[in-house]
């Protein structure tokens, strides 16, 4: 019959095992031997060693567990050999918990000291009796659902027939109950991903790419990276990381988004069509056309095809002088009737002009000639050609370049006074600088 409880024993004790689950699991089941020392001075007793002593508990609430335990052993008293057996309900309450902790049990149940073997039952008469218990234990985690298990209680139990006794046991538990959807050894209460299977380090949550986060608090899962870009990679060592950088195989700065900025003009390398050359946001960071290479954009440079300067919007030097001169009187000639020579106060006017023409050589005039209405139009337009023709050799003769001057008549048809009195005619008998004279740079 001994046999045969420790065979159901067993087989109760591998069905629980069989269908355990988790580590945090409320339900705890337990095998191990027990060890049994009857506590009466009326007898001769010697301490007895079984198999095996099997419990089935539960987690409650609060520290407390209940449950029940089955134990056999085989006792000397008084040189007999007795079969005992005994099933406690137990009320536990653990006293911390960790990877060590311990914890008090009470209970109540039967014992019997089998001295009647032909007695029919598991707890006949004639050697059981009721019993009350009192003890204490200590678990050791071995991993996340085993535990080693050692106990110790006083067993009350003074009906005529049985004994008071000390049992000891010791065992291994196993804890299994809960629920754990992802098969990976955290239940879904601890288990922070509890539909992906994961590690237990990371509350149940995967680390696909091995850098040591979680793929919950990683930003990039699948590809790894160092936990100050949040686990994503940076394959440029710009300290941006590759999803946020605009240009992931060169190093740039933050303010060019992730990409350099090779030649220095603002405009990150990406976005700039001229990358190795200083431009304009406005052109794609390409610098703008200039002819005439004087620094000003032709966009901007109201001589696109002379060198000036930015002060002249791109146009040469305005000669000043040369200009004031212009706008003066001095820049009339006058001449007598029906003559082309230049009078001694014109030439003196010349003279100057020369010498403006000298300061600003790369200043080009035209030179107008004029008539009175004296005689026909016709003549009137020969005589002012010649004498826009006169100074123009004039000025020849002093050194300045011929292709820097130009000429041109208008006889009587631009006057400059009425031709009907004496000194209007006078007046219209002249050459002159317009003062919208044209004024040429020449590279």
């Amino acid at each position: 019959m001994k046999k045969i409880y420790i065979i159901l024993s067993i087989c109760l004790a591998t069905t629980f095992i069989a269908n355990a689950q988790t580590s945090d699991s409320p339900w705890a089941v337990s095998l191990g031997a027990n060890l049994v020392s009857v506590q009466d001075d009326s007898v001769d007793s010697s301490l007895g060693f079984g198999v095996p002593s099997l419990s089935l508990s539960r987690y409650i609430a609060g520290g407390f567990s209940i449950g029940a335990q089955y134990s056999l052993n085989s006792v000397e008293v008084d040189n007999a050999d007795l079969d005992y057996s005994a099933l406690e309900a137990i009320l536990k309450y653990n006293l911390s918990e960790g990877n060590l902790f311990p914890y008090l049990f009470a209970g109540y149940g039967l014992s019997n000291f089998g001295k009647d073997t032909d007695a029919e039952g598991l707890f006949p008469s004639t050697g059981a009796g009721r019993t009350y218990i009192g003890g204490a234990g200590l678990n050791y985690e071995l991993s996340s659902n085993w535990m080693l298990n050692v106990s110790t209680s006083y067993r009350s139990s003074s009906e005529k027939g049985s004994y008071n006794h000390l049992q000891h046991v010791v065992g291994f538990s196993y804890v299994f109950g809960a629920q754990d959807t992802d098969n990976d050894g955290v239940s879904d209460k601890k288990d922070v991903c509890p539909e992906v299977p994961g590690l237990k380090e990371f509350d149940g949550c995967p680390d696909t790419d091995g850098d040591g986060i979680p793929d919950n608090k990683d930003g990039c899962p699948e590809d790894a990276g160092p936990a100050e870009l949040n686990g994503c990679p940076d394959a440029d060592g710009d300290g941006i990381a590759d999803k946020d950088d605009a240009c992931p195989e060169a190093a740039g700065s933050v303010e060019m988004n992730g990409c350099p900025d090779t030649d220095g003009d603002g405009i990150a390398d990406n976005v700039d069509k001229c990358p190795e050359e200083a431009g304009d946001a406005a052109n794609n960071g390409c610098p703008w056309d200039d002819r005439d290479g004087d620094g000003v954009a032709d966009k901007d440079d109201t001589c696109p095809d002379e060198a000036g300067d930015a002060a002249n919007n791109g146009c040469p030097e305005i000669p000043e002088k040369l200009v004031a001169f212009l706008d003066s009187e001095n820049s009339t000639l006058l001449f007598v009737v029906d003559s082309a020579v230049i009078t001694e106060l014109s030439a003196a006017k010349l003279k100057e002009l020369n010498d403006l023409l000298n300061a600003y050589p790369n200043s080009n005039i035209i030179i107008e000639g004029h008539a009175s209405s004296d005689g026909s139009m016709k003549y009137n337009q020969k005589l002012s050609e010649k004498r826009s023709n006169n100074v123009k050799e004039a000025l020849v003769g002093m050194g300045i370049d011929a292709s820097r001057l130009e000429t041109a008549a208008f006889g009587e048809t631009k006057p400059a006074a009425n031709n009907n009195t004496a000194a209007g005619r006078s007046a219209n008998r002249r050459v002159e600088f317009d003062r919208k004279v044209e004024i040429k740079v020449v590279e």
